[in-house]
């Protein structure tokens, strides 16, 4: 799917824009002219922008925006089947299934290596100990289906603050 119909088409008139000066290199060639090596590096670059523009138009996908879901880091992500986002002191609780949800949706499965090809991403929060350290709290969890891109929701167990 093509995301934006303009970037493809400056592609197009960047290829045909090397063409001519493909050409004009040539006939700058038998023409001997003393700009016949720039045209060369000219033409190639041109060429270049023109693939990678059609490349970038072909293969970019946009993020998915979930309703209610909030923008949060993600903290950790282990390359595998694991992934960590952190919630702000002041997270709001309806925001966080949604916002997990966004973060799982939102991965790439391309060079994630996880034997069973699920991928957990967990939204945690920091919440504040009596003596003065903080406790890692799991506020909402998901389970990302690498093969088919699903996304499902899992009940996360009250106090739970490891893997």
């Amino acid at each position: 799917m093509v995301s934006d119909p303009l970037l493809l088409q400056v592609g197009a008139w960047l290829a045909a824009a090397a063409g001519l000066l493909g050409l004009l290199t040539v006939v700058a060639f038998v023409l001997r002219w003393g700009v016949r090596f720039r045209l060369v590096g000219v033409s190639s670059f041109t060429l270049l922008l023109a693939a990678g523009c059609a490349a970038f138009a072909i293969s970019y996908s946009p993020r998915t925006s979930i309703e209610g879901a909030l923008v949060v880091p993600v903290v950790y992500d282990n390359g595998g089947d694991l992934v960590v986002a952190a919630a702000t002191a002041d997270f709001p609780a309806a925001a966080a299934a949604p916002t997990v949800e966004q973060v799982a949706t939102n991965l790439r499965g391309s060079g994630r290596r996880s034997s069973d090809g699920l991928v957990h991403v967990r939204l945690r929060q920091l919440q504040p100990e009596a003596n003065g350290s903080n406790r890692p709290v799991v506020l909402a969890e998901a389970v990302k289906d690498l093969r088919s891109g699903n996304v499902e929701l899992v009940p996360v167990a009250t106090g739970r603050t490891r893997n």
